[in-house]
């Protein structure tokens, strides 16, 4: 693939990563249920876009576990979404099941030594803090995408994760722009 298209796909995945950062977010801290409910299923479409197409990057550079782990993620975001149109307690089954797959793929994603160590620290900070939420769910404890003290602490890391990996995609390109940086 040549440079332009990696930098478009890279700005393109970049667009996706705020987009669910910001909405994501905004999504958890308001009271109106329609806003939420945009906000989510905005959010959750534009993860999916995102880490798609983070997936086709990292699995043409030859990290099949990175690439894997975005992958589950988008698998994991977008059942997420299919909960996103019902109330917070009917949601619960598909958070539970998309909060354990984003666990899953944090890990995936965060474990190999390809991004930088602080990214990677974070993200598995974030995949124990949504694996402990998933394993409470499934074991029968009501935990809505917005309980308190989990998982609604867990998505700043989340969202720190997502600045690394902006970050990631963003330095990349400088280096491609300036060679030896």
């Amino acid at each position: 693939m040549n440079a332009a298209a990696d930098r478009r796909r890279n700005i393109l995945a970049c667009i996706g990563l705020v987009i669910g950062a910001v909405l994501g977010m905004l999504g958890t801290m308001v009271s109106s249920a329609t806003v939420r409910d945009i906000s989510w299923a905005i959010d959750s479409s534009a993860l999916v876009m995102a880490t798609s197409l983070l997936a086709l990057k990292f699995f043409r550079k030859g990290c099949d576990v990175v690439a894997a782990g975005f992958l589950v993620y988008a698998i994991g975001e977008a059942v997420m979404l299919s909960g996103t149109a019902n109330s917070l307690e009917a949601s619960v089954p598909a958070f539970g099941a998309g909060v354990a797959l984003w666990s899953v793929a944090l890990l995936l994603v965060s474990t190999p030594n390809v991004l930088a160590t602080w990214v990677r620290l974070v993200g598995i900070v974030a995949a124990i803090l949504f694996g402990i939420t998933a394993i409470r769910i499934f074991a029968g404890t009501y935990l809505s995408p917005i309980a308190s003290p989990l998982p609604y602490f867990g998505y700043p890391f989340l969202v720190l994760t997502f600045i690394g990996w902006i970050w990631t995609l963003l330095r990349e390109k400088d280096s491609q722009d300036h060679p030896g940086l």
